[in-house]
């Protein structure tokens, strides 16, 4: 399965972005409303919003500026988190939001509209920043 958000603009340069991103305790910013448990450590973090798992995320590739992508720590649910970053000016970047997830058919119909409103959520937020 894999989920887009639509891009949105954020009010800081590419490189404020990447770096906002990269500080896992900023994404207790941006989750969703109805944030039920959120736990930041070094290079992940693990959240759970009103009636769902909690979900641990932590980093598995990073290309300054352009690019992060966290994976789920459980084996039960291959998910990976991709934010693209691109610069539209020195004080505005654009970023969109991925999620490519190897689930099986009956769950991908389950988890689809959740994990999309995740992304638009997330996207949401961050062109509020």
């Amino acid at each position: 399965m894999n989920l887009k958000s639509f891009q949105t603009s954020v009010q800081k340069s590419q490189k404020e972005l990447y770096e906002f991103l990269t500080d896992v305790s900023n994404f207790k910013t941006i989750l969703p409303d109805g944030l039920e448990e959120f736990e930041a450590r070094e290079d992940s973090f693990k959240f759970a919003l009103k009636g769902m798992p909690a979900i641990r995320l932590e980093f598995v590739e990073k290309v300054p500026d352009k690019l992060i992508k966290l994976k789920a720590t459980s084996d039960n649910l291959p998910v990976f988190l991709t934010c693209k970053i691109d610069e539209l000016n020195e004080k505005e970047a654009q970023a969109q939001l991925f999620i490519d997830a190897d689930l099986n058919p009956m769950m991908a119909m389950m988890l689809k509209k959740p994990l999309q409103k995740l992304l638009d959520t997330l996207a949401d937020k961050m062109g509020e920043l």
